[in-house]
């Protein structure tokens, strides 16, 4: 059985969640199964590019990955957060939802001019918060090199708003 094929019977679609009509791609039975969590995360790191000296977690579900992911690759991680949730002096960015606006932050010194950073979440829907954190990281002078997601929307195509950042856009499933 191949990794899609595993991912795919192991995620839970959750009808009506957050809101009626939405069926929600729930990644959390595959946190049941290390040998599968160990294999997604084997596979992020097949796909990063050379030179990555960063991956950034969207919290909080970015986390789950994105930290061992950058273990195994010997590469800093940067907690991106909602605003108010880092101890330590921080540089945000407002974003647009759907309905209003949320703001996320990292610390001031998560990044310098000259890193090379890939930001990882679970889930690629509208790609409104991964623009979101790629800008965070632009403004303190880091390069993005890719994105990478376990899922992937498709229809949603939040990917064509990745691109202009990079085309570097990685996901395992594609719904």
């Amino acid at each position: 059985m191949t990794l899609k094929e595993k991912i795919n019977d192991t995620i839970r679609d959750v009808e009506d969640f957050p809101k009626k009509g939405i069926v929600f791609k729930d990644i959390t039975p595959i946190l049941d199964d290390p040998s599968l969590s160990e294999e997604i995360v084997d596979e992020f790191c097949l796909s990063l590019p050379k030179g990555v000296t960063h991956i950034a977690g969207i919290e909080s579900r970015g986390f789950l990955f994105g930290f061992p992911a950058a273990m195994k690759n010997k590469s800093g991680f940067i907690l991106i957060r909602k605003k108010g949730k880092l101890p330590y002096k921080t540089v945000s960015v407002t974003y647009d939802l759907e309905y209003g606006t949320a703001e996320i932050e990292m610390h001031i010194d998560a990044v310098k001019t000259g890193d090379k950073v890939i930001i990882h979440d679970d889930l690629l829907a509208t790609g409104g918060t991964a623009v979101a954190a790629a800008k965070l990281i632009q403004s303190q002078g880091a390069e993005i090199l890719g994105f990478s997601f376990v899922v992937e929307l498709a229809f949603l195509e939040g990917r064509k708003r990745l691109e202009e950042f990079t085309s570097n856009i990685t996901s395992i499933v594609k719904y």
